[in-house]
């Protein structure tokens, strides 16, 4: 079970408050820290300087003094960083709670992240339904502070997840929805990793065959530097004549002189030059992707120390563990692996050391440092596109959790994958609407009937609860909360045309663009899944009577492969589809009437078909003569 500490009981808003406040008051505490420590920092070292001068301008100290301010210096630099990286976590753990608070009151949009990158124009919802950009969905849910993280929520909200894992996903979030430490923890961990780490390349590394796989070129490598160094040492002592010449050693290198050493050197130069090529390119290779894995280390960590009862989390739990690379051999954690990756790291940069790099090449350090990373990365290097694929779930299901906990009233919709499709909902609403200006409808496909035909005036509503059908079932099908009251649906594809432009670089109209959307809505239905189809003012760029037939063949057509959904239109002619369709179809609409001279909507979804339309009060509303 998850730690009783980390479970949090009070309302989100209250809970958000009280730890922001303690959030800023540490942050207050180490931003003091860090500038006495950088102030001290100063000190000393005017402090050094000053010394030095005594010491050997005026000669009135020992050199030996140098050592207490240069001592006091490493201490202080050594706390400096540390407060300053946790003086830095603890910024990023007031916006996280800031960002929190906004999302409650509402005044979230261009805060967090678009998601822009994710925008496809030829995806067939995810531009009609507001998944990517400002003020979008994605910038609602999105708190994972990784790539990884970003790519997995949104490809769950571009493809609908199969039954079972749609309810495993959905008892993962219940489970994380109290643990707001850990979901802190994994926000802040994640904060350190930068935004430009490419981590498909990492996983790639990562997979690749080893370039050198063979055991004796390292030892032999190890073997060849440790004599070299030796025969060198041998003839340095004999050259300043500190060999005793009695001893056999002695003899050997007053005899021998260079000649050891020299001829050392020159199995060691083939030897390097051998494997150069393989080396390099090993090297080459754990510069770039090396330090971008270690910095998942600490997320990896606190992923290790969690302990679950839902089946998904567990399995995900399960899948950091790495495989023993011997029959017997010692388990070692994910960051316990990149831990001794980043050992190993530390020790090839040694060599840029300029006392250690004359000893480094006679040691063949690159190439015992290259078979070292080789040998690390068969063991573990498999695993590392596991690793990250966790990260990314466990991120993805976080962003889900916090919207959880953030929206108690919002339930989980029950999937239904028997029996023919359905949406059955009961007060839908729009997400990423305001709650004061929110108003909800109910929608039920379900019981034989298939398809709406929406009829309402200007600004009534239509395509909003269009919108709002369909984002809560991009929600339902990605294992999150609904906004809702209730919602019981099948797995459906979804297709839209809610916001369909013309393109003059492509040289289509919107009616063309309109209609290429439509074929691609119709192909949906020879899928594996049935469709919601969401068609607001069906082939409205064309003249009433081809809209009509081409209306009707095309929603009779949906209706008849097995999908459900809904029109909308202004052309009162297109409700006559409801009558051709039967049982199967029926009339709704959104009405308007004036008040004190004003245009009044209640955003009510009503039976039956709407009777008059405010297109000329508008018109005459902003001032136009007709």
């Amino acid at each position: 079970m998850p730690q009783s500490s980390e479970v949090t009981s009070l309302p989100p808003a209250k809970e958000y408050v009280q730890r922001l406040e303690e959030r800023r008051h540490r942050t207050m505490q180490l931003a003091r820290q860090e500038r006495l420590l950088g102030s001290s920092r100063l000190l000393v070292g005017l402090s050094g300087l000053l010394v030095l001068l005594l010491a050997f301008g005026a000669h009135w100290l020992s050199a030996w003094w140098l050592l207490l301010p240069l001592s006091l210096y490493s201490v202080l630099l050594f706390y400096h960083e540390r407060v300053t990286r946790a003086w830095h976590r603890s910024l990023r753990a007031v916006a996280f709670y800031e960002n929190g608070l906004a999302r409650l009151r509402d005044d979230w949009k261009g805060r967090g992240q678009s998601g822009a990158r994710f925008q496809d124009e030829m995806h067939p919802y995810a531009s009609d339904l507001d998944l990517f950009g400002v003020g979008s969905l994605f910038e609602l849910l999105c708190t994972a502070r990784t790539r990884t993280g970003e790519d997995t929520l949104a490809s769950w909200l571009l493809h609908a997840a199969p039954p079972e894992e749609i309810r495993a996903r959905q008892v993962a979030v219940a489970e994380l929805r109290p643990l707001l430490d850990l979901r802190e923890d994994l926000a802040l961990l994640g904060g350190d990793v930068p935004a430009g780490v490419d981590f498909k390349a990492l996983a790639h590394w990562g997979a690749e065959p080893p370039l050198l796989t063979a055991r004796w070129p390292r030892w032999a490598a190890l073997l060849l530097g440790t004599l070299t160094t030796t025969a060198l040492a041998g003839w340095l002592l004999a050259l300043f004549g500190l060999l005793d010449a009695s001893t056999p050693l002695g003899r050997f290198f007053l005899e021998g002189r260079s000649l050891p050493f020299a001829f050392l050197l020159l199995v060691q130069l083939c030897l390097a030059g051998w494997f150069y090529g393989r080396v390099q390119r090993v090297l080459a290779a754990v510069e770039r992707r090396g330090r971008d894995l270690a910095l998942l280390a600490n997320v990896l960590a606190r992923l290790e120390q969690a302990t679950f009862t839902a089946p998904r989390l567990c399995d995900l739990r399960a899948a950091l563990d790495t495989a023993a690379p011997r029959h017997g051999a010692r388990h070692v954690p994910p960051s316990g692996r990149i831990a001794q990756l980043g050992n190993l790291l530390d020790l090839l940069h040694s060599r840029r050391n300029q006392l250690f790099m004359p000893l480094a090449y006679l040691l063949m350090w690159g190439t015992q440092m290259a078979h070292a990373i080789e040998n690390w990365r068969r063991i573990a290097g498999p695993a590392v596109a596991r690793w990250l694929d966790v990260v990314g779930q466990f991120e993805a299901l976080c962003a889900l959790a916090a919207y959880a906990y953030e929206n108690p009233d919002d339930p989980f919709p029950e999937i239904v994958a028997d029996g023919p499709p359905c949406y059955d909902g009961e007060q839908l609403g729009h997400p990423l609407l305001p709650t004061s200006r929110c108003v909800r409808n109910d929608l039920r496909l379900t019981n034989g009937l298939r398809v709406l035909i929406i009829s309402g005036s200007n600004m009534s509503g239509k395509s909003t609860f269009l919108r709002t059908v369909g984002i809560n079932a991009v929600l339902a099908l990605a294992g999150a909360p609904v906004r809702a009251r209730r919602l019981r649906l099948s797995p459906l594809a979804i297709g839209a045309t809610l916001r369909i432009q013309d393109s003059l670089q492509q040289g289509r109209s919107r009616f063309y663009a309109e209609i290429l959307r439509v074929r691609q809505i119709v192909d949906l239905t020879r899928g594996p899944l049935p469709l919601l189809f969401l068609l607001d003012e069906i082939f409205a760029g064309t003249n009433s009577h081809d809209r009509r037939i081409g209306a009707e063949a095309i929603v009779r057509g949906l209706v008849d492969a097995g999908a459900l959904g809904l029109v909308t239109t202004h052309d009162l002619s297109l409700t006559h589809i409801a009558e051709h369709l039967g049982p199967r179809a029926a009339n709704v609409h959104f009405a308007d009437h004036f008040e004190n001279g004003e245009m009044k909507f209640d955003y009510r979804l009503q039976p039956g078909v709407v009777r008059h339309s405010n297109a000329l009060a508008l018109m005459r509303a902003v001032g136009l003569q007709v």
